[in-house]
């Protein structure tokens, strides 16, 4: 009797494994199969968000079929501690595997609102837009600049929206002043800034930014950038380029950054300059004289006086010979490998063609001409307007 029993209770044991095995299986097939979204969507994890809470989220926007498996999946694989706040792109029939990956793998958010701050050369304005989920395209909802422009809704819910990136854009050829007032106009930013940084240290480019970073550590990062596109760039420097330290070639990439902003002619323009360094010549160009009146504090607006050609600056290079003695801008990577090694050419004169680009010339005769067409070119707009 006590064996049939043994016997029996073997038997349901062993069907009970089978159909649990049977169970554990299905679910890590549910788990890692393809999953049910028809569409993108952008899942916001709050600050202090329970993974429980976000599965359940996630099957009332039908992204997964079962809140249950996705939260033991997440919690057998040691995943549900790692979960990350912020806002994340769940591509249509993503799988519950993959879901919890994109929300525990760390990083920037991959979706929803993102604020960029654009310093540029002649303005600066605020950008709040939205990355729309199915076209993976953003769609900018507000645009304005600080101080002057109402403030507009869309940006104090984007402040209020603790899952919105932030990132500020500093443009080529921005000056370090320039910089730092803009930097200063950010509200999600906080500290001051007590000394202007150095004319050209800063590198331009986007940098994130979590709200209330200090100015100072944003600045530093600019900073550290710069220093290691320097030294990259002075590292495979075209040897016969006749510049001696690391600054004299962030002093010339400032002023080929300042001169075209046409990628493929800062090499053509960068040679131009080394040219007339090679022949003795003046540097002669604008932007410098330019900036030995504003000192770099926001743009002339106006044009350059011939009493202001004629006087005796620092940073005349009609004047002065060659090189100024600071930087006249922050240039960015591709002027700084132009500065040191531009192009082989004849050429040393050079003047705007009317399409956005130079004529570039080696006589002084064919200069004039080029300069003749663009006063012809200049003359026709101002009368158009």
């Amino acid at each position: 009797m006590w064996k049939s029993i043994a016997s029996n209770f073997l038997t349901v044991f062993i069907v009970l494994l089978v159909g649990l095995g049977g169970v554990i299986g299905w679910g890590k097939a549910q788990y890692s199969s393809t999953g049910p979204l028809e569409s993108a969507i952008c899942l916001r994890v709050p600050v202090g968000g329970k993974m429980s809470a976000v599965s359940r989220d996630l099957q009332e926007q039908g992204a997964v079929s079962d809140a249950r498996i996705m939260r033991l999946g997440a919690d057998y694989s040691d995943k549900t501690r790692l979960l990350k706040a912020g806002s994340f792109l769940v591509p249509a029939g993503a799988s519950m595997e993959e879901i919890v990956d994109i929300v525990t793998r760390g990083g920037q958010n991959t979706c929803g609102t993102e604020v960029i701050y654009r310093i540029g050369v002649n303005n600066f304005r605020s950008v709040v837009r939205e990355l729309d989920p199915n076209t993976n395209r953003y769609v900018e909802t507000a645009n304005f600049t600080p101080g002057e422009d109402d403030v507009p809704v869309e940006y104090v819910d984007a402040r209020d929206d603790r899952t919105a990136r932030y990132r500020v854009a500093i443009a080529e050829g921005a000056t370090s002043w320039q910089v730092v007032n803009g930097l200063s106009q950010i509200d999600a930013l906080s500290g001051d800034v007590e000394n202007l940084p150095i004319e050209g240290s800063l590198a331009p480019d986007s940098y994130e930014f979590a709200p209330d970073s200090e100015r100072g550590a944003i600045l530093g990062r600019m900073a550290e950038a710069q220093e290691r596109i320097l030294a990259e760039a002075w590292e495979a420097r075209d040897p016969s380029v006749p510049l001696e330290t690391p600054q004299e070639a962030l002093i010339l990439a400032s002023i080929v950054e300042k001169e075209t902003g046409l990628a493929d002619e800062r090499r053509q323009v960068a040679s131009v300059f080394v040219n007339r360094l090679n022949q003795g010549m003046r540097l002669q160009t604008d932007p410098t004289v330019i900036y030995g009146i504003t000192n770099g504090e926001g743009v002339l607006g106006r044009g350059i006086r011939q009493s202001e050609l004629r006087a005796r600056t620092p940073y005349n290079t009609y004047v002065i010979d060659g090189l100024p003695p600071t930087p006249i801008a922050n240039p960015g990577k591709a002027s700084i490998e132009a500065a040191l090694n531009p192009d082989e050419t004849p050429y040393i004169f050079f003047v705007a063609d009317g399409t956005g680009g130079h004529a570039f010339s080696v006589t002084i005769a064919e200069h004039n001409r080029n300069v003749a067409a663009w006063r012809k070119i200049e003359a026709e707009r101002n009368a158009n307007n």
